[in-house]
């Protein structure tokens, strides 16, 4: 399997941090939003749409392209500022996130947002979206991979359970799976909410490749992709351990920042933070 370069480790850590500068600005010029969990999926985004996924900008709907879905849809500033920052559209929109008649919406939107594959929101219907593309990437014997992202939380809804089943009983090989496991949902700690674990064994109960990775070590990440890859008979789980918050240390591993805006005075510290980090 082949390793990142150090050219590419240098790129993904750089915009990796890139990213979390642009979710900070985007959530607080919005007012809203949801920068925790933005943040914990930073380096694998990073990763995602700056060296794994054969994607282009000038062609977004170019019939051959990987396709990411992000089911845990709330943790769209991290999809948009990737977006933006690799020539989707213009960056001055990242500052328009939430704002009414304008292209962000605070869930993606795959009608008005160049590069969004899936609208998603409702947590648990885009795992079941990204299953029904890889299947159809299988029918067409089409050499696309399918990217999907969810949250630990997340997996609360039976509607994942469904959709894993689907996906191993179709030996949809095309597809991996992340799941931002952060340990933190919007009304306090996964295990105490509704205890999802163990991860990794249900993954691999429902007949899934699964591996298990520091969600923050960009070339574990690229090893386990490129491990995904040689698997040819059932989709992959990547099951990822994060920091909800990961790289502004005050919101790091709090669950008050699932989904609410800083102030800007608070922008200006987390903005310094992340910078001398």
């Amino acid at each position: 399997m082949s390793q990142l370069s150090k050219e590419q480790v240098s790129l993904v850590t750089n915009m990796a941090k890139q990213l979390r500068l642009d979710i900070v600005k985007e959530v607080t010029e919005a007012k809203s939003g949801h920068p925790g969990g933005s943040l914990s999926i930073a380096d694998l985004v990073s990763l995602l749409y700056f060296v794994e996924m054969n994607i282009d900008p000038k062609d977004p709907h170019k019939a051959d392209r990987d396709r990411l879905v992000l089911s845990k849809g709330h943790a769209a500033p991290a999809v948009y500022a990737a977006l933006a920052e690799r020539g989707y559209f213009d960056k001055g929109e990242l500052w328009k996130l939430r704002k009414i008649n304008e292209m962000l919406q605070g869930h993606p939107d795959m009608k008005h947002t160049p590069g969004i594959d899936m609208s998603t929101g409702s947590l648990g219907q885009g795992i079941s979206a990204a299953c029904g593309m890889a299947l159809a990437g299988q029918i067409d014997k089409a050499a696309y991979r399918v990217f999907a992202i969810l949250g630990d939380g997340e997996l609360e809804e039976g509607q994942v359970w469904e959709a894993a089943m689907f996906a191993a009983h179709y030996k949809l090989a095309n597809l991996t799976a992340f799941i931002d496991a952060n340990g933190l949902q919007i009304d306090g700690p996964v295990a105490s909410v509704m205890n999802v674990n163990p991860i990794d064994e249900k993954f691999k109960a429902f007949g899934w490749h699964v591996l298990v990775v520091n969600g923050h070590d960009v070339e574990a990440l690229h090893q386990a992709i490129e491990e995904a890859k040689q698997v040819t008979d059932k989709p992959t789980a990547i099951v990822m351990h994060t920091v909800k918050g990961k790289g502004v240390p005050a919101m790091e591993n709090q669950v008050g920042w699932h989904g609410k805006a800083p102030s800007e005075e608070q922008c200006e510290e987390f903005l310094k933070a992340i910078e001398e980090a």
